[in-house]
């Protein structure tokens, strides 16, 4: 990791059992390598009170007041319980902005499938859309600086527990804008032996 990268992620919310089957508390994005700092069941915007330097967002209302996150999604943004929306928001460096930038994964309630991902870059007091995908199901996490996406993939036959495979999307900042550096797909094997998880078979497409 290099010394001027520092990834903190805050959970922010997502509820516990918004079904019958939920899968309960989500953490927001996590890094996998980088330093954590970890909030749960916190309110809209929350993160750890002892992160120097971070400026902490409303991530519902974020997503609600951003002209290109579509109309479908906004509408879908609602509420899983009481005041806890489906939404994790990860705190990080991945603009190469010396302000922290945002990460947010809109999730549905039913069955925590990622329904869109935003990355927001401070702008001054504003922050401004610098990514989006809202093909679902779709994931965006910080990994040692990089942007990585992650799109799990269902033939028709496919349970929602048990995808066909994944694809795994590397974005780098170039200056401007996000460019996809490295993408692997995993094709995962359809024999399973007394409930096991699938085998994953992977390939490397550059």
């Amino acid at each position: 990791m290099s010394a001027g990268t520092v990834v903190l992620t805050g959970t922010v919310l997502f509820v516990v059992g918004c079904s019958d089957g939920g899968t309960g508390l989500r953490d927001g994005g996590p890094a996998r390598t980088d330093p954590v700092a970890k909030t749960t069941t916190a309110p809209a915007g929350t993160a750890s009170p002892s992160t120097p330097g971070l400026k902490k967002v409303d991530p519902v209302a974020l997503v609600k007041a951003d002209p290109k996150v579509s109309q479908a999604v906004k509408r879908d943004l609602k509420p899983c319980t009481g005041k806890e929306y489906p939404v994790d928001v990860s705190y990080g460096k991945v603009t190469g902005s010396p302000a922290v930038d945002v990460i947010v994964n809109v999730l549905s309630c039913s069955d925590a499938v990622g329904l869109g991902s935003y990355v927001y870059r401070a702008d001054g007091a504003k922050y401004e859309n610098v990514f989006s995908d809202e093909q679902p199901p779709v994931y965006a996490e910080i990994d040692r600086g990089d942007l990585v996406v992650t799109k799990p993939v269902y033939a028709k036959s496919d349970a929602l527990a048990y995808p066909s495979g994944e694809d795994v999307i590397t974005y780098r900042w170039n200056g401007e804008k996000f460019i996809e550096h490295d993408r692997v797909h995993t094709e995962y094997s359809n024999v399973v032996d007394g409930g096991a998880q699938p085998a994953p078979a992977t390939s490397d497409k550059n």
